[in-house]
């Protein structure tokens, strides 16, 4: 799907519905839509996001989803979210203010899904949100809206820090805390 600039900055400040439901294994979150994502509607929908090879190489998928196949998470009791809601070019646009409005907002959302755990998808993002100027990668020791809390690495192709591989390590680690076996090609649902 390809997009013409002006389509992409019509999406300016959209909103991206979730894709969520009650009692999910882990609610991934991000930090907010990208212009491509909101004007697809299609979470981490850039081509070079990597939060799709690494949920399926981690185990969490037993094959690698397109963004348009989205939906298909809630059936492993997985789902995604955003810290700020709406949409910008770049996650530098975000305040200070918007980050923390949005955690509690985020808060609020958790307390009501319970999904078990929590995994914020961007630790800049979840020092911001949840006033931890400390976090680092992993799990956290506070509890947000009730669920347990992971902080992952932001899966953007800007951040040449963590390499697939190590972002999928990562990823699977939180698949182990979190209980979910890893999914294979063909295995049917638990």
């Amino acid at each position: 799907m390809r997009f013409t600039p002006e389509e992409l900055e019509a999406a300016r400040d959209k909103l991206l519905p979730d894709v969520v439901a009650p009692g999910l294994r882990v609610l991934f979150c991000g930090i907010n839509p990208g212009l491509l994502s909101a004007a697809s509607g299609h979470h981490f929908a850039r081509p070079g996001n990597r939060f799709w090879p690494a949920l399926h190489l981690s185990g969490f998928t037993p094959r690698r989803l397109r963004p348009d196949e989205q939906g298909e998470l809630l059936s492993y009791g997985l789902g995604i979210s955003n810290v700020v809601q709406r949409a910008t070019a770049r996650a530098g646009e975000l305040g200070a203010e918007e980050f923390r409005t949005g955690g509690a907002a985020l808060a609020a959302k958790v307390a009501r899904l319970r999904p078990a755990w929590l995994a914020v998808v961007g630790i800049t993002a979840y020092r911001a949100a949840f006033d931890a100027p400390k976090a680092v990668i992993g799990p956290q020791e506070e509890r947000v809206g009730g669920a347990r809390v992971w902080a992952l690495p932001n899966p953007s192709g800007l951040n040449a820090h963590w390499s697939l591989a190590a972002m999928a390590e990562e990823f699977g680690r939180l698949r182990e805390a979190a209980g979910v076996p890893p999914r294979v090609a063909g295995e049917p649902l638990p």
